[in-house]
């Protein structure tokens, strides 16, 4: 090992790789600017990009919205720290992000277009009716609970990799990340988000790809390796070296995807509903390659830092940039960083369109001002003003917040999906589901998100999604049963299957 290494390396960027890491933010931006027409025409450009949306960018769009800094930092953090049985915390959401694709997604697809539903509570206000409003409130606060938080982590990790890669200060990091973020999401909308994250996706996965294939490369080829890290601790190759209860915990990161918004909006951004298979393939292959890009980086990482200490800031979220400038010409280092923020970017630009169309179509248009006629210009303006507000809010919680990326993320991630993910899957499939069994699961899914995880004994044992998701899905089934069901369901029903 070489004194450079012992002593840990220091990751301060040189003039090539911040000329190519400022060329990405340049193309981000500019981007915002060529969507800025577009997106102002209306909420609905705004918001879901007017219903036009190619299939390959709606494929990498979802994909990569989901992933956020919780890929590269976390899971790669991860894999370095207990190996190769990291691999659980992907499975889950690569299955359940197929199954969406192919079966969930088109129905609500089919839905949107019929019903006009520019939103998630759109659709849940058309599906089970909302006279008063009760439902779109309670689900426009339950989003902005949890996407102020799952922004805040993404303005954290932000911090954290400016922070290691340009020699700044953390606050600093957060700052300039939420600037770019606010930018070009206030300028274009969905339309600029969409086509960003498609960018940011072709990033990611050249930075995920090439990174480990070079390291491995350089200690010897992936047999050396294999018998390296089997000398060094023999759980750093086994998958199975984990709880059973750790396991199941892990896998069960995927019944977040159908209670996740900014996901879910994509399948009803597409051009058509056919073209979700298409969108199916192309991103269950870009989630798969993404992931096992990010566990090999933990595990080769593992063999080139043995101890922790040898990380910048002895943290093992920064494994990833420290492994990238030890291995990379500094340009391609530039890109690895930029695959970073396109990473952060991708998740938090998604999320802070979702909070704010919950402020604004749900709360604003359709339950105080539903009786006046409001101009779409002005509904527009009131979105970029709702999201600069939501940045703000974001930033003070990611300056107070003292809770790694990956679990922050995490918290955010379950509770989105035991509260809205039951609920979004029952009115989907089951005509019997009914809005006051929504608003129960609702209720019932976000207690027991926070319950759990502010309770150290129960987080100890399992994800608190797993058990959140149950609750939720239990107690909108029991209520569903108990009262009314819409009385045009069935007719509904047929829309989604695509009968009339």
């Amino acid at each position: 090992m070489t004194q450079e290494l012992a002593q840990g390396p220091t990751l301060a960027a040189g003039g090539q790789t911040l000329i190519a890491f400022v060329g990405y933010l340049a193309v981000i931006v500019g981007i915002g600017a060529y969507a800025t027409r577009f997106s102002s025409a209306g909420v609905r450009e705004f918001f879901v990009g007017g219903r036009t949306m190619n299939r390959f960018v709606v494929a990498l769009s979802a994909v990569v919205s989901g992933r956020s800094a919780w890929l590269l930092l976390g899971v790669t953090g991860m894999a370095y720290a207990q190996g190769p049985s990291a691999v659980w915390a992907v499975v889950g959401y690569i299955s359940a992000e197929m199954l969406l694709f192919i079966f969930f997604a088109p129905r609500l697809r089919r839905f949107a277009e019929r019903y006009d539903s520019v939103t998630l509570p759109d659709f849940f206000a058309s599906r089970l009716g909302d006279p008063s409003g009760v439902l779109r409130t309670v689900l426009a606060v339950v989003i902005l609970i949890f996407m102020v938080s799952y922004v805040s982590s993404q303005f954290v990790g932000g911090g954290k990799a400016f922070a290691a890669s340009f020699d700044i200060t953390p606050t600093a990091g957060i700052l300039i990340t939420a600037a770019i973020v606010l930018l070009y999401t206030t300028m274009g909308g969905f339309l600029a988000v969409s086509l960003t994250d498609m960018i940011q996706g072709v990033v990611m996965i050249f930075a995920l790809v090439i990174l480990p294939i070079i390291a491995i490369s350089n200690r010897g080829g992936l047999i050396q390796v294999y018998q390296e890290l089997s000398a060094f601790d023999a759980t750093m190759v086994d998958p199975f070296a984990i709880a059973m209860g750790a396991a199941i915990g892990l896998v069960g990161i995927g019944l977040g995807s159908p209670g996740n918004p900014h996901i879910l909006v994509r399948y009803m951004s597409i051009k058509d509903a056919e073209q979700l298979k298409y969108a199916a393939v192309v991103g269950t292959i870009w989630n798969v390659v993404m992931a096992w890009g990010a566990v090999f980086i933990g595990l080769v990482g593992r063999l080139y830092f043995p101890s922790v200490e040898m990380l910048p800031n002895g943290d093992t979220e920064n494994l990833y940039p420290a492994l990238a400038q030890l291995h990379l010409h500094p340009i391609f280092f530039g890109i690895v960083i930029a695959s970073i923020f396109a990473a952060i970017m991708s998740t938090a630009d998604s999320q802070l369109l979702v909070a704010a169309s919950s402020v604004v179509r749900d709360v604003y248009e359709k339950v105080l001002a539903k009786d006046k006629e409001v101009s779409q210009r002005v509904l527009v303006t009131a979105s970029r003003i709702v999201v600069a507000l939501l940045v703000l809010s974001a930033l003070l919680l990611g300056f107070a917040a003292e809770d790694l990326v990956f679990w922050l993320v995490l918290f955010a991630w379950a509770g989105l999906g035991a509260a809205i993910g039951p609920a979004a899957l029952l009115a989907i499939y089951w005509e019997r589901c009914t809005r006051q069994g929504v608003l129960a699961g609702l209720i019932a899914g976000t207690i027991t998100t926070f319950v759990w995880y502010l309770n150290e004994a129960l987080k100890s044992r399992l994800y608190e999604l797993i058990p959140a998701f149950l609750v939720g899905l239990v107690a909108t089934i029991i209520v569903s049963l108990l009262t009314e069901p819409p009385g045009n369901a069935r007719q509904m029903t047929e829309t989604m299957e695509g009968k009339n």
